[in-house]
């Protein structure tokens, strides 16, 4: 692979040292703007961190990054995904026909990949207008949610399955599987350990927070973002402080804005108990009353599912406290 003045500015290409590059492959149509894909060398050839959304704007980004390394799609050796979706793990099945890479991902989201094919497999299986409609909104609503419904084709299977404290197949190095459960269910952080800092996915971000949501699939005693709050805890007690995260840029002080979500988290739980009474509130109800970036009225169809969602892991949470009691399903109701 190429010396690090080579690949200076070639294609945005950041050189981070010792044998460690991130490449910038955009994600259309998005806000976030593109995911970083980090390249670690190897005695094998060069191992990927996420790779990507399935788009040609993006495969033409990933390749042209890598050919300025000196390298090309043909010589990767593995691709590790942070999490299913598909701004990660998008072009994963596709660089592994090209090269006959292995693909690894933790097996709780290989488990969400087996249910996202066995839904679209399923024609009686509830759309996001039904499951709105089981939040509490009307049918006008509702059916706003259905026209806007694409599902999105899966990503690939992985080869190989990663476990919390696992070691990532990467020759001459030391990559070690890190579970952050929240923003997925099997969201993994990796700790480089011969270079003591941690790629952190979708995770720890320098300035936005991860979607964390709950939605139809989740088994009822699922509580990711209580879960998400404890991957929080876990990573702020780790002790190393130098993030590679996949959006926006790479910083220092993974302990300090760990504990900075945890308490945006802990401000909106305090927030979406404050808004619960005596008398049953559908969760449709209580999500529109909650404080979001922009007017309800403003956000599309898909922005008010995922605001929604968002909501209800948060009254799952409150819920597990002991602080909120849901006292129907159809549509979900809860009390305080």
């Amino acid at each position: 692979m190429a010396d690090r003045a080579d690949v200076a500015g070639s294609a945005g290409v950041t050189d981070h040292g010792g044998g460690l590059w991130s490449v910038p492959v955009p994600i259309p149509g998005n806000p976030l703007g593109k995911t970083l894909v980090y390249v670690l060398e190897s005695e094998r050839g060069p191992v990927l961190i996420d790779a990507g959304w399935e788009h040609p704007e993006a495969w033409k980004a990933l390749k042209t990054g890598l050919a300025g390394l000196g390298t090309a799609i043909e010589d990767v050796y593995g691709v590790v995904v942070t999490h299913m979706h598909p701004d990660h793990a998008g072009l994963a099945g596709r660089i592994r026909e090209r090269s006959g890479a292995w693909v690894a991902m933790h097996r709780a989201d290989a488990e969400v990949i087996k249910h996202m094919r066995a839904d679209l497999e399923d024609p009686d299986g509830e759309d996001l207008g039904e499951w709105i409609a089981r939040a509490g909104a009307s049918p006008e609503e509702q059916a706003a949610m259905s026209a806007g419904d694409v599902r999105p084709d899966p990503p690939a299977s992985p080869d190989r399955l990663l476990e919390d404290g696992d070691l990532v197949d990467l020759p001459g190095r030391a990559l070690r599987t890190v579970w952050t459960p929240g923003h997925s269910p099997g969201h993994i952080c990796l700790h480089l350990e011969d270079r003591d800092l941690l790629f952190t996915g979708d995770h720890v971000l320098p300035e936005i927070t991860p979607h964390v949501g709950l939605y139809p699939y989740d088994r009822p005693d699922v509580d990711p973002l209580g879960g998400y709050l404890a991957s929080l805890e876990r990573t702020a007690a780790l002790g190393v402080e130098d993030a590679m995260p996949a959006h926006q840029y790479s910083f220092t002080g993974i302990s300090r804005r760990s504990k900075e979500i945890i308490a945006h988290h802990e401000e909106r739980l305090s927030e979406v108990r404050g808004l619960l009474t005596d008398e049953p509130q559908t969760l449709w109800t209580i999500a529109i009353r909650c404080a979001w970036s922009y007017s309800w009225d403003q956000m599309a169809p898909i922005s008010q599912h995922l605001a929604t969602g968002e909501t209800a892991a948060h009254l799952r949470t409150l819920e597990t406290r002991g602080l909120a009691r849901r006292v129907g399903a159809y549509p979900l109701s809860y009390v305080r």
